[in-house]
């Protein structure tokens, strides 16, 4: 049987190595890093959200990115066949709301374990600290076919494929610092403009920074770019020194960064009280001043809001502080329940990769073979994982993404 190399020891990577093994090749796998699954390690805060339980179509709408493009990796290996995998690898699953799917034992470990046991059983080559320089092809009769590898020390590695899943930019401390961009690159893919996505994002208003700290929970959020809707959600978020996290933002964030351009302004609009429509929040207004109406406006909020988010409600109603509720004209109220629905913040941008969950971009779809994996530009070479143009929400769905074009690559490859 053939030799497969695979470079990087990610998900997609592991996934790959496990597939083209299973097929009878002979694999070695090369990893920069001293271990592999490095990102995986701190995936979903060290727990490691494997993948989605979801049905398979939702699996499509959590993607961002190149949807279509993940149809045949999707059904040749969904989530179902993700979960069956690592419980016949000796580490139980369970699922969490949202059809997240987490390791029982809450370690992301005992998922990178269960990946180096099959690796190991089926004889995959495992070579850490190497790291590839470039991609060998030679020409060939209609296009250029893969021959080898060149390592960092200039020996070359051959083989009869490779597969190129070294990741995106987000994290470079993993070891995701656009290696496969560049080995793309130079064998004439095209490449998409790499950005941060699911990452924090940075506003304008200044008041932000008052409620560094503060977490929200069950609000709903709506992203406007110009004049368009580009996200709407419901969830939890949080404030920082410089603007807006957590995971309702982190998801918001992904179509910020594909729809956004500099010439629109994008606002992010807060319902502090999404449970309630106009009318039923005014009359929650008027119960509350009723009860405090002999009291100053400033006193009268500790029903409505966190202690934290007082100040910033009461400087943004343009109400005076010092005034009787009683005093509240029906005009002030109605305006100051408008801005309870809607609080407006200015994004002005995101956070880097250093704080960015995945990477928006990468080699571009239009020249991979979606049925294979394999490059329309060089016989014999694949791309599989973040690496390619393909992103989606948090939830476990990227690292699905990962699963099923690795495992669609190494069958192949």
């Amino acid at each position: 049987m053939g030799k497969v190399i695979v470079i990087g020891g990610g998900a997609a990577g592991m996934m790959a190595a496990l597939a083209a093994a299973e097929k009878g090749s002979k694999v070695i796998l090369l990893e920069k890093n001293e271990k592999l699954g490095k990102k995986l390690f701190i995936t979903g805060k060290g727990r490691c959200n494997v993948t989605n339980a979801a049905d398979t179509e939702a699996l499509f709408e959590n993607v961002c990115t190149n949807k279509k493009f993940l149809y045949s990796a999707f059904y040749q290996y969904d989530n179902q066949a993700v979960m069956d995998f690592f419980e016949r690898a000796g580490c139980p699953l369970k699922t969490e709301r949202g059809g997240r799917v987490f390791p029982v034992s809450d370690h992301s470990s005992d998922i990178i374990g269960a990946l180096l046991r099959e690796l190991k059983k089926r004889g995959v080559k495992i070579m850490p600290d190497t790291w590839v320089q470039s991609i060998e092809v030679r020409q060939a009769a209609d296009r250029p076919v893969f021959t080898a590898v060149k390592l960092g020390d200039g020996s070359l590695i051959y083989g009869d494929s490779c597969i190129v899943c070294t990741g995106g930019l987000s994290y470079p401390g993993t070891g995701s610092t656009g290696d496969g961009y560049r080995f793309a690159k130079d064998t004439e893919h095209r490449l998409v403009e790499c950005k941060p996505a699911l990452v924090p994002l940075e506003v304008e208003e200044d008041w932000c920074k008052t409620l560094m700290g503060l977490s929200l929970r069950n609000v709903a959020v709506r992203l406007v770019c110009g004049k368009k809707e580009i996200y709407q959600g419901f969830g939890e978020m949080l404030f920082t020194h410089f603007g807006v996290s957590g995971p309702l933002i982190i998801s918001a964030s992904s179509y910020y960064v594909k729809k956004n351009s500099d010439k629109e302004t994008t606002k992010l609009y807060i319902d502090l009280k999404p449970a309630l429509d106009d009318a039923q929040l005014d009359k929650r207004i008027l119960r509350d001043f009723e009860e405090n109406r002999n009291k100053q406006f400033k006193n009268s909020l500790g029903g409505l809001f966190p202690a934290k988010l007082i100040p910033v409600m009461l400087k943004l109603s343009g109400i005076n502080p010092d005034k009787k509720v009683n005093e509240i004209t029906c005009q002030e109220r109605r305006a100051f329940a408008a801005l309870i629905k809607e609080l407006p913040l200015t994004v002005t941008g995101t956070r880097s990769f250093a704080e960015a969950i995945v990477t928006q971009g990468g080699v571009s779809v239009k020249d991979v073979n979606p049925s294979t994996m394999e490059s329309k530009k060089v016989s014999n070479l694949y791309f599989a994982g973040e690496v390619l143009d393909l992103d989606a929400l948090t939830g476990g769905f990227n690292l699905q993404i990962a699963w099923s074009t690795g495992y669609l690559a190494g069958m192949n490859a």
